[in-house]
């Protein structure tokens, strides 16, 4: 059993049947055996993005993660802490809080992001 903790664009990749998710990707978050987690920072991310015209993403965004058998992981105090102990490789907040959440939750961040993979976290490329 795998615990993974889906990077913004994955989770939207998932949601329309993106043919650009990897296929070890694919089978990881489809394998019923493994925990899957969204993290409200992604829910945030997509609802700037959205607001601002600048993605699309469905309107029950909520209940298609439920539907997809995700869990929502909530942003917790030591999540927000432990970004301040990550070094200066990118700036993006919501990338770093995903990062703290991995490495805090002992997950494999799914994404296909070339500067996390700088950091030091379990990844899944996508």
């Amino acid at each position: 059993m795998l615990n993974l903790l889906l990077d913004t664009h994955v989770l939207l990749w998932v949601l329309i049947n993106e043919p650009r998710l990897s296929a070890e990707a694919r089978a990881a978050i489809t394998d019923a055996s493994n925990m899957v987690f969204v993290s409200a920072a992604s829910v945030w991310e997509i609802a700037i993005k959205r607001a601002l015209g600048k993605l699309h993403a469905p309107d029950d965004l909520n209940a298609q993660i439920i539907a997809h058998r995700f869990t929502p992981l909530s942003i917790e105090a030591e999540h927000a802490w432990y970004v301040s102990q990550l070094p200066p490789h990118h700036y993006d907040p919501f990338d770093r809080i995903l990062i703290a959440q991995a490495n805090c939750e002992r997950c494999i961040l799914v994404s296909r992001d070339k500067n996390i993979a700088a950091y030091d976290v379990r990844l899944l490329s996508a």
